[in-house]
This record gives structure tokens, C-alpha cells and sequence, in this order.
């Protein structure tokens, strides 16, 4: 079961797009899963980051693990489509490019790939760009820009134990 919600109005979302995309890349990992993708505004994912993490203010993804194996994936993530867009204007990608890279970061949350720590996050961080140039040449035909090339950032995530 795959739940994708479009719960803001910064920028309009393809769904459809998003869900092929997810799709194709829990099959190509071979995983099950029972997930939710929640596409939020930066003010309902400060009020999450802060009722479960104590953290002050918006982040762009925030994974929550209710109990994966190493063979189906079972949680949530929200995004914030608005630092999707600050974040695309940092990194010189487009705002659609960055929902689709936080949609990988959080099935590799899931999956059990840490960023807490340097190493760890450099080891997810190569998984995450391995996963972006996949989906880059998998969806070249689908309604969405290409997505960017490979990069290293020390942005700010947020994972829920």
C-alpha cells in the first residue's frame, strides 16, 4: 500500500507522477511496503518537527520507521514542498527534482540508513545520488523535469526514532 497526500498549496504536485516514480523505485529495491508520502506547508511540518523532535521550525523531511523489516517498508514521511523549493534555489535544481529526492531519503530512512553522523550520512548520501541517477534515466518520459545531477550537502534533516 502506497499513500501519497498533497496537503499544501505552495506548488501544485503530480501525484500521479510522484506514485509511478515511488512505484518504481520500491520494485527495483525489492521491497514491500505500507508507506505515506504527506506533502505539507513549512507551518504543518514545524508543528510536527516540534511535537515529535523538539525541534524549532520547518525541515524539508521527517521519516517515521512504525516497525520496516529489511524486506517491507512500514511508516511515514512528510515533506515540505516549500523548502523543496528553498532548497532548489540553493542547490540550482527545481523544486520538483528536490520532492523527488526527499521521497528516496525517506524510503532509505526506512530501509535503516542513518544521517545523524558524518560517515553514516555520507553513506546514505551516496545511496540517495545512486537512486536520484536512477530515477533520472528510468523516467526520462514522465510529466517531470529531469532530476539534477549528483551532489554532496550537509542539509538539515530530521528522522523520527
Amino acid at each position: 500500500m502506497l499513500l501519497l497526500r498533497n496537503r499544501q498549496k505552495d506548488r501544485p504536485l503530480q501525484v500521479r507522477v510522484l506514485r509511478q516514480i515511488t512505484r518504481d523505485l520500491l520494485e527495483a529495491m525489492g521491497l514491500e511496503a505500507e508507506v505515506g508520502f504527506h506533502f505539507v506547508s513549512p507551518r504543518e511540518m514545524a508543528r510536527v518537527n516540534w511535537r515529535f523532535l523538539q525541534h524549532e521550525g520547518s525541515t524539508d523531511v521527517i521519516t517515521f520507521d512504525h516497525g520496516s523489516t529489511p524486506e517491507r517498508l512500514y511508516g511515514e514521511c512528510f515533506i515540505s514542498v516549500a523548502d523543496a523549493v528553498e532548497q532548489a534555489q540553493a542547490f540550482r535544481t527545481t523544486w520538483t527534482e528536490e520532492v523527488v529526492r526527499y521521497v528516496i531519503h525517506g524510503i532509505l530512512h526506512l530501509r535503516g540508513y542513518d544521517d545523524l553522523e558524518p560517515a553514516l550520512r555520507r553513506s546514505m548520501k551516496r545511496e540517495e545520488n545512486r537512486w536520484v541517477r536512477w530515477v533520472a534515466r528510468r523516467h526520462e518520459d514522465l510529466e517531470t523535469p529531469p532530476v539534477a545531477p549528483v551532489r554532496s550537502s550537509s542539509r538539515r534533516r530530521a528522522t523520527a526514532p
